[in-house]
């Protein structure tokens, strides 16, 4: 089983970053209303990143460190990663 985390841009252009097994059910959630509290009415959703980690532990160590980035550390961080962005393939 994979790890992941993923970044959504909101409708509103706001920018949600997640933690999730399933990307494709995750997303579904949020589409669906039943996602993070955050993101409700909040779609739809481009999905801008995902990335696959082998432990939920790191998955959650680079989400936490995600979500301290500003909006624009975000954006340069999605750009530069490159081939390790799920999203982009």
């Amino acid at each position: 089983m994979g790890h992941y985390v993923y970044i959504l841009e909101c409708r509103d252009c706001s920018w949600y970053t997640g933690y999730t097994t399933d990307v494709k059910r995750r997303i579904g959630m949020h589409e669906d209303g039943r996602g993070a509290k955050y993101t409700r009415g909040r779609g739809p959703f481009t999905l801008k990143y995902v990335e696959k980690f082998e432990t939920k532990k790191q998955a959650l160590q680079v989400e936490y460190a995600i979500k301290k980035l500003n909006r624009k550390q975000k954006e340069r961080y999605v750009l530069e990663s490159g081939e390790n962005n799920e999203a982009t393939s």
